[in-house]
């Protein structure tokens, strides 16, 4: 029987917000293996007991980035870990897209700015400023060229945090056509979904925000499997190398997808809005789990 561990992060005393984690459990239960929920940052786990340990909602990893990527590296050096450790490391850190866009792969168009450098905003158009190293629009938002001041506060705290930023044109397309989220798992296209604009107009960078607002199934078109695909395949490693995935696309100002975010860490999967995904879901993890 194999043993899993579908890895998740510790709430404290508010409840998980992760769900599908009981439904997944569950599930892997039914199929013959023996399914357990971990909390990541658990120090009494015996990662070596388990014959594979799924991310799935390790979503305070964003706050403990060194600790995390450090407990990636050592639950691998124990276990299988999906997905692996060195794709954990380089996809934690959004400059990542530089790679994609070095790859041919169609990406948001993207300036980055750590500690010490100049600052250079937008002076004709609305943009985006966010932390390379987030999750649900953390130290996210949006900004017009006479809010530059504000722009300039929110990047000097992140940067006497420690952290670089990402500066991005705002693409208004996203108010009309949301952004779309293409999930593969076991190396094949599993459902997709849309949702609508994350970053309101004066929404504060550390204020609170919904982050999949209006998330509705959606059916993806041959341009957007195609850009996901090319994203997908500029991973080291190739597509192969991941158990799964999501890409996020918004339309260009052109109307064409680019990929805004490709998530390879802990991407919910929203088997909520698409029950018919399960049984795809486990039967990959479970063959995940056998032995190589």
């Amino acid at each position: 029987m194999a043993r899993i561990a579908l890895v998740t992060y510790n709430p404290g005393e508010e409840p998980t917000v992760d769900r599908d984690l009981a439904v997944l459990r569950q599930a892997l239960e039914d199929a013959g293996a023996e399914a357990a929920v971990v909390h990541w940052d658990d120090p009494d786990t015996d990662w070596a007991a388990f014959d594979l340990a799924l991310i799935r909602s390790t979503w305070d990893y964003s706050w403990r980035l060194a600790e995390f990527t450090e407990w990636a590296e050592r639950c691998g050096g124990l276990t299988r870990l999906l997905n692996p450790a060195r794709v954990v490391r380089w996809n934690t850190d959004k400059r990542y897209l530089g790679d994609l866009a070095e790859a041919g792969v169609p990406v948001v168009p993207t300036r980055y700015l750590a500690p010490g450098d100049a600052v250079e905003l937008p002076a004709d158009r609305e943009f985006v400023v966010k932390p390379t190293a987030g999750a649900g629009a953390r130290y996210a938002a949006r900004y017009t060229p006479k809010e530059r001041e504000t722009a300039v506060g929110q990047l000097a705290r992140m940067h006497a945090e420690g952290l670089t930023a990402m500066v991005q044109p705002y693409l208004a397309n996203i108010d009309v056509r949301g952004e779309r989220a293409l999930q593969f798992f076991g190396g094949r296209l599993l459902h997709a979904s849309r949702k609508g604009a994350v970053l309101e107009p004066g929404t504060p960078y550390d204020g609170p925000k919904t982050p999949h607002p209006r998330l509705e199934a959606w059916e993806p078109t041959a341009a957007e499997r195609a850009v996901a695909e090319r994203a997908l395949a500029a991973v080291q490693g190739g597509a192969d190398s991941v158990l799964y995935a999501r890409v996020d696309l918004v339309d260009g100002d052109d109307g064409q997808p680019l990929v805004m975010e490709l998530e390879l860490v802990e991407p919910n999967l929203f088997l909520f809005l698409h029950p018919g995904s399960l049984p795809v879901v486990v039967d990959a993890i479970v063959e995940a789990a056998a032995p190589q």
